[in-house]
């Protein structure tokens, strides 16, 4: 994201659309924030891209009007965190929000001990949720089964944590506890409560998360995040056109093909021969997110473009 890319001012009125990078506070729901949002822009349909927990802080993406479309991409794409992991205590939440339920000390760790660990934690792994997560069972989120006294057992599912660093360890109470300064980019789906959980079990310890800070989305960045109090006082956001082009490849198509897919209709493939291509954004000549397309064959097995997400409707291109 570039510099100038921070607060592009949108228009204030009620319909205007774009994408909000929100540094959330610690204790506010991701609910809390959408809720602050919709005030703020004058309009009910605001989303967000990617729960965060009351005790967690950063990036939070929410859209506003049309750019709610595209929080699915947003959902999927990969995440970084900083984070505190603390061995020697586990709790009911596998973080500092629970209770502690069971201490064993840590004093006997070794670096190296914690860095095997972490090195079994790092590329595909099995992981089981925190039974405390916002994760349906039956219709109903796994936190509030628990909540209601009932036993809970997750699914463990396949993530991919692409990269799991120590910048610090701290030894507290003669080193019976100790707490790890961390940096975790992974794949969507991915809990770093569990993380903190599984690293605990492996060394025998026990751990749970003490501090969460989620730094970046896909191509988002926390430095390009404003706090709750500045857009309190200047509310503005990264309109659609850029967002989108933030976070997809670009064909750019004439004013006549933008029109053709503002009708939903086809065009030609954007690759050529039988080469497959992503999911792209079809920008037209004055830079307008027009669509998303991909490569598809019709009913007729011929190549062609898909509109798979249309943003426009005829009246509003920009000829």
């Amino acid at each position: 994201m570039t510099a100038n890319s921070k607060h592009q001012p949108a228009s204030p009125a009620a319909s205007a659309a774009g994408l909000v990078l929100v540094d959330k506070p610690a204790g506010w729901t991701s609910h809390d924030v959408v809720g602050k949002i919709r005030r703020l822009a004058g309009t009910r349909k605001v989303g967000h891209a990617g729960t965060l927990d009351p005790m967690a802080t950063g990036l939070l993406l929410v859209g506003v009007n049309k750019a709610t479309k595209l929080l699915t991409y947003l959902v999927g794409a990969d995440k970084t965190y900083t984070a505190t992991i603390r061995l020697g205590q586990n709790t009911d939440t596998d973080d500092a929000d629970g209770e502690i339920t069971q201490t064993r000390f840590a004093n006997a760790v070794t670096e190296d001990m914690i860095g095997t660990a972490i090195a079994s934690l790092t590329g595909a792994i099995d992981q089981v949720p925190s039974s405390v997560s916002a994760i349906k069972v039956d219709g109903k989120r796994a936190y509030a089964r628990i909540r209601a006294g009932e036993q809970v057992q997750l699914q463990a599912r396949r993530v991919h944590i692409h990269d799991f660093s120590i910048h610090r360890l701290t030894r507290h109470d003669g080193g019976r506890i100790q707490d790890l300064d961390v940096t975790v980019t992974c794949s969507s789906g991915t809990y770093i409560r569990a993380l903190a959980r599984d690293l605990g079990e492996l060394l025998n310890t026990g751990g749970h998360l003490t501090a969460l800070r989620r730094t970046a989305i896909g191509p988002y960045r926390i430095e390009a995040a404003a706090t709750i109090d500045e857009l309190t006082e200047d509310f503005t956001m990264m309109a659609l056109d850029s967002a989108v082009a933030e976070l997809f490849p670009i064909r750019r198509v004439t004013d006549a093909e933008a029109l053709e897919l503002c009708h939903g209709r086809f065009l030609a493939p954007t690759a050529s021969g039988d080469e497959a291509t992503e999911l792209t954004l079809a920008q037209s000549p004055s830079g307008q997110a027009v669509a998303l397309i991909s490569d598809k064959t019709d009913r007729d097995g011929n190549p062609v473009a898909k509109p798979e997400l249309v943003f426009l409707n005829p009246q509003e291109l920009q000829q």
